[in-house]
């Protein structure tokens, strides 16, 4: 018997064991946070491009705005020295501001020192797992399918080396990982409310909205677009997936509306959902993302000061001859500075890098596959018996951290996918849709931009949607309820084994995700492309 529209309308987990749904969730991220600080400050040094944003977080804690440094400033922080490292002018950043205050927050409390401007990065990865488990177990019902997903994104080598770095895209990727569950969570909430409002003999006349009252002010959506602001203050390709959810709600929306019997579900769901949505989603976004700017704000006169003379000028100068005026006329004038800025940032981003070159670099059509890791650090020909090296005579060890996912889980991944889009547009299961426009949105944007070098360590923001993926083409083989024991037993014997080569694969690239000391010929046994070294 098919459930009606209103039982359908209701969440997945309702009076479920909450006791052992925390408890497994917190088991999970204790060993997600173990494994991302352990040896955390190892080593004591600015790997790949972390001398920029630690430096530029630290100058937001010292100035309140980001200011350039003297030439030997890594060797100097590095040493222990953390005062006269600054010039006086501002510096011209390329990203906005908000990961960085994270990163600022470690130094703060930690100390300018390699832990304590990574701390932030562990952090949040830690996070990261917990709202991956809580995310899927709403998806599926299932506390083992939560805990699943979070093992997957715990064990998967590219989020556990960005959790240990001090660069901006874990941040980004949290943030959108927090979002995206507060939309389902909105889902949710607003289908229950719905199915409350509608007596179960309820039928629709075609004049009828469906229900509006007390579907107004949306708690989770708003903290969705806290989150969806906070990603694009961290980085601008936050924007490509704002837009793409922005739309799958409204086909949410339209959806429920639908299944209660409106007629031309897609047109009233546009008035009474999607414009209350683009306030929710977009407008809450840039207040925050504006927000996240005050330190700049505070501080647009520097900027002025030091840029309006530059080639930046024929932005700047016109308007800065005369006193500010008007209602507000400092804000106004700052932000009419910040705007100015944000064009010079965007023409540096788009045209200004064109013909650059970097050794890392990959075409993202390869980045599912793991064409082209980063290597942000190495440390090679060390002879045998130094630092303990027990390479034999001949050959030698080295130490190195490698931006590489776990292929097990990627390579895996590829296939999820692709049963994603097949039960999103063939099983019409609304949960793979939710994978599929997540990767898509963070990942083919970057197509066009491959004129200029981009990494593969931007995947970071992708691997959250391809667990879930993964996660929901694994709760399929084992199957429902209603499966058969024999059905069951071997769902779930493929499952587990998947989820014990990723941890086993994982373990074997652990020495060239830590800076580990190995022989040479054991660091080759790992490399397992040309591509890869």
């Amino acid at each position: 018997m098919v459930p009606s529209a209103r039982r359908r309308m209701l969440p997945a987990i309702r009076h479920s064991d909450r006791f052992t749904g925390w408890a497994a969730t917190l088991a999970v991220t204790l060993v997600a946070g173990f494994l991302r600080l352990w040896k955390l400050g190892t080593p004591q040094e600015f790997l790949f491009d972390e001398t920029y944003y630690a430096k530029d977080a630290w100058s937001l804690i010292r100035h309140g705005y980001t200011t350039g440094y003297v030439q030997d400033a890594d060797e100097k922080i590095t040493d222990g020295t953390v005062t006269g490292i600054f010039t006086d002018s501002p510096s011209m950043i390329v990203h906005p501001e908000a990961g960085k205050w994270l990163i600022a927050l470690g130094e703060q409390t930690f100390g300018m020192d390699a832990f304590g401007w990574r701390v932030a990065s562990a952090v949040v990865g830690t996070l990261m797992v917990l709202v991956m488990i809580r995310l899927v177990r709403r998806l599926t019902g299932s506390t083992l399918l939560g805990c699943t997903a979070g093992l997957l994104l715990c064990f998967d080598g590219l989020h556990f080396v960005m959790s240990r770095l001090a660069l901006l895209d874990i941040f980004l990727a949290f943030f959108l990982l927090c979002a995206v569950a507060c939309l389902v969570a909105d889902r949710d909430w607003g289908r229950l409310r719905m199915a409350q409002r509608v007596p179960a003999d309820h039928r629709t006349t075609p004049s009828d909205w469906g229900p509006v009252r007390g579907l107004r002010f949306r708690p989770w959506r708003l903290a969705a677009g806290v989150f969806f602001g906070l990603a694009v203050a961290t980085k601008w390709n936050a924007l490509f997936p704002i837009a793409a959810f922005g739309l799958l709600v409204w086909a949410w929306d339209a959806g429920a509306r639908r299944s209660l019997g409106v007629r031309r579900a897609w047109l009233r769901s546009a008035v009474v959902d999607a414009i209350p949505a683009f306030f929710y989603l977009i407008v809450v976004a840039l207040v925050v993302y504006v927000l996240s700017w005050t330190g700049w704000l505070l501080h647009a006169a520097e900027y002025e000061a030091a840029l309006s003379d530059t080639q930046y000028g024929a932005y700047w100068g016109s308007y800065l001859e005369q006193d500010a005026t008007g209602f507000l006329p400092e804000l106004i004038e700052s932000l009419r500075s910040l705007w100015n800025y944000h064009q010079d940032v965007y023409t540096f981003h788009t045209r200004g890098l064109t013909d650059a070159t970097h050794v890392y670099q990959s075409h993202p059509g390869g980045w599912l596959i793991l064409n082209r890791p980063v290597g942000v650090d190495a440390k090679l020909d060390i002879a045998p018996g130094a630092q303990g090296c027990d390479a034999p005579a001949d050959s030698t060890c080295l130490r190195q951290v490698l931006l590489l996912g776990t292929p097990a889980l990627w390579w895996g991944g590829v296939l999820a996918l692709l049963y994603a889009v097949y039960a999103w547009v063939g099983r019409r299961d609304w949960r793979f849709g939710l994978a599929v426009v997540g990767v898509l949105s963070t990942w083919l944007p970057w197509f066009r931009y491959d004129d200029r070098p981009i990494f593969s360590y931007y995947a970071v923001a992708i691997i959250p949607f391809t667990v879930i993926a993964v996660t929901l083409l694994l709760g399929r083989l084992v199957g429902g309820p209603r499966a058969s024991y024999r059905r069951r037993m071997w769902g779930t014997a493929f499952a587990g084994a998947f989820v014990v080569l990723v941890l086993v694969n994982f373990a074997w690239f652990w020495p060239i995700y830590t800076d580990e000391l190995i022989t040479t010929p054991e660091w080759l046994e790992r490399i397992w492309f040309r591509i890869w070294i």
